[in-house]
Order: C-alpha cells, then sequence, then structure tokens
C-alpha cells in the first residue's frame, strides 16, 4: 500500500501538548507517577532513531545505527520522527512548570537502537539485530512498534530476549495493511498489544485476534517529534510505547519481578471491556497503571487476583478455558521446552516490516 503523505495539526508547542495528550487523563498516570516513574530501568527503543527533543533528551542513553545509512551512530538522530515519538510516549520528562510532552515512566532510560531506515523500512534481520542488542545492553523493557514478517534470525533474538527476562511488548499492527496480528506480537512470551480510541472502544485502526493481550489509547496520540517539534500518531505502534511504560514503571516499582510476571501485573488487572473475557478485540482489557502497581496479584499459577474496585475483571479458575487458566494472558508466556520446541520449522517471510502507525504522524512546526 502506498503510503500517504503525512499532514500537519495545528501548531502546537510546549504550552499546548501536555493538555493534547488525552491518553495521560485517561489512563491516570499522574496519580500513577506518584507511586512509580520507571527509575533504574531501561527501555530499548528499535525504531528509527531517536532525536535528543528537549523534553526527552535527559532520559536518553547512547545507542546504536545498525542501517548504515550514515546516521548518529549513538542511535541520536532521526530522519522519520517514528522512533522519536514512540520513546517520548514512554520517558519524556517535560519541561518546567508542566510544559512539554510527558511520557508514562519519566524517569525511565531510552536505549536508541536505529533498526529502520529514513522511510521507515527494516528487514527482520536487522530487527533481530537491535534486540540482541538490547539484551547485552541491560534492557529490561523492549518496545517494538512494527509489525510484519519474521525470520529465523529475528525468532531466536525475541526468545533469546524472553529467556533474560526482559519483557518484549511489540505491536499487532494495523489495518487495513495488516488483517492479522503480525510477528513478534504473535510470538508466544511477547505482550501484544492492541488500541482504543478517545471513547475507550476498540480502534478501527487496530488488528484483532487470539494473541492479543491488553490495549491502550491509540488514536490522535500526541509525542515529542523531530527538530524539537511534536507529532500526532494513530496505531497500535503507540499504544505499543504507552504499555511499554508501563512494564517499566511495574519493574521499577519490583525489580525483582521476572518479566512474566511483570506481563501478567498488567493483563490480570486490565479492565476488561467487550464480551466478559478475555476478546480478540481488547485481550484482557485497557491497561490501569494504578492498579498494575498496587493490586494484590498472585503470582502466575495461583487461582485468583484481587484487584481495586474497577481495575479490571478477577481471574479465577474456570473463568478461562482449561488450557489458559494457569495464566493470566491469552497465550500465556511461554516454558522453556515450548520455547525451544518452537524454535525448528518455521518459514521464512521475507516481506519488509511495517510500522504500527497508518496513516502516517502529523508534525506541528
Amino acid at each position: 500500500m502506498a503510503a500517504r503523505a503525512p499532514s500537519l495539526p495545528p501548531d502546537v508547542g510546549p504550552n499546548r501538548v501536555r493538555s493534547d495528550q488525552w491518553h495521560l487523563a485517561t489512563l491516570n498516570s499522574g496519580e500513577a507517577n506518584e507511586i512509580s516513574q520507571g527509575e533504574g530501568v531501561t527501555v530499548a527503543v528499535p525504531d528509527t532513531g531517536v532525536y535528543p527533543h528537549p523534553d526527552l533528551r535527559a532520559n536518553l542513553l547512547r545507542g546504536v545505527d545498525l542501517t548504515n545509512e550514515g546516521g548518529s551512530n549513538d542511535g541520536q538522530s532521526d530522519r522519520n520522527s517514528h522512533g522519536t515519538g514512540m520513546a517520548g510516549l514512554i520517558a519524556a520528562h517535560g519541561q518546567e512548570g508542566s510544559r512539554g510532552a510527558r511520557g508514562i515512566a519519566p524517569k525511565a532510560k531510552v536505549l536508541p537502537i536505529i533498526s529502520s531506515t529514513a522511510d521507515n523500512q527494516s528487514s527482520p534481520d536487522n530487527l533481530g539485530r537491535a534486540i540482541d542488542y538490547a539484551v547485552s545492553s541491560g534492557a529490561g523493557v523492549i518496545s517494538i512498534s512494527s509489525a510484519g514478517g519474521s525470520s529465523p534470525a529475528l525468532r531466536r533474538a525475541i526468545r533469546g530476549a524472553i529467556l533474560a527476562n526482559v519483557v518484549v511488548v511489540a505491536a499487532a499492527g494495523n489495518r487495513p495493511a495488516d488483517t492479522e496480528v503480525g510477528y513478534p506480537a504473535s510470538e508466544d512470551g511477547v505482550l501484544a498489544v492492541g488500541g482504543i480510541d478517545k471513547s475507550g472502544t476498540h480502534a478501527a485502526v487496530s488488528v484483532s485476534g487470539p494473541e492479543i493481550d491488553v490495549v491502550a489509547p491509540a488514536v490522535d496520540i500526541y509525542s515529542t517529534s523531530i527538530d524539537g517539534k511534536y507529532r500526532k500518531g494513530t496505531g497500535t505502534s503507540d499504544a505499543t510505547a504507552i504499555v511499554a511504560g508501563a512494564a517499566a514503571l511495574i519493574r521499577s516499582k519490583y525489580p525483582y519481578l521476572p518479566a512474566r510476571e511483570v506481563a501478567h501485573r498488567l493483563t490480570a488487572t486490565a479492565v476488561d471491556k467487550g464480551p466478559p473475557g478475555r476478546d480478540d478485540e481488547y485481550g484482557y482489557g485497557v491497561i490501569d497503571l494504578v492498579a498494575a502497581l498496587t493490586a494484590d496479584v498472585p503470582p502466575l499459577g495461583f487461582e485468583s487476583v484481587s484487584a481495586p474496585a474497577g481495575a479490571g475483571r478477577t481471574t479465577t479458575a474456570g473463568a478461562q478455558p482449561d488450557d489458559e487458566s494457569d495464566s493470566a494472558t491469552a497465550r500465556g508466556l511461554a516454558t522453556l521446552g515450548v520455547l525451544v520446541a518452537a524454535g525448528v520449522g518455521w518459514a521464512v517471510m521475507a516481506r519488509r516490516r511495517r510500522r504500527g502507525d497508518d496513516p502516517p504522524p502529523r508534525i506541528s512546526r
């Protein structure tokens, strides 16, 4: 499908953008940040790079450029704006006086990895290299705002990250270009993210499927952009970055919690939407930042979870089919045996990967 040229939103500057970030109020991020701000957690962003925006640069680490396009060797450049937008949704710290964009985890660190070209294209193998770099660099969360084809190298990298106790969050994909949940969101052990709109209902752009774990805001999402500007994006890319920020909050508050339990907190406390229980549009529901940080959530394998009223459904034995009752996610996080067994027999899909933004974002001047 031919890309449509981005249009420009009304002029948005640091004095206004915070009020335009409707997802912050919807997710009650202010209250969540009184509990955790993501301190001590590094979130890797394999994408188009991250421009050192004033609202973000204090949380930006030195990364790497894997594309050989002559950009910044430390990952701190972006000729597209996609990666900068995702990083801002995760960890923008804003400016004094509540000015500028703010991320879900405003004290987390962002590891920028340029794995996509300036035209927002990436190969599965290149993404696999980015995942390996993130793991070797000590990232606790990897935010993958793309969906598409796979390769043996990418599958090995994703499974290696899961075995290394990294929370891997990935976009489900966007209609009409995508018709099913793409890779790596479709991989067991990866937290697959769909989207909702401003009314809290399923976003038309968001792909549905049995792999969906949770959903987050995905329509008209304001964040940081290149050259100190701001962008407004729509797609499961944005929802994925928001969920990655939520994972950083949990990892910061509970630093010894295994990655699979971090994902379990997000699914077990999600606000149920659609038909009762997990469904293909909403997964387990809309993430609830405060509940994920405060609810009494027994470890995986226990029969119930106690969450504050309105924080989401209670998981009980019998509430799901027998093959799902020991996990708060639709697919669970795979056991080592499943991970090893799944490593053979996969067909290689060579098509290019798509970012989880469709249509392209609008960038303010």
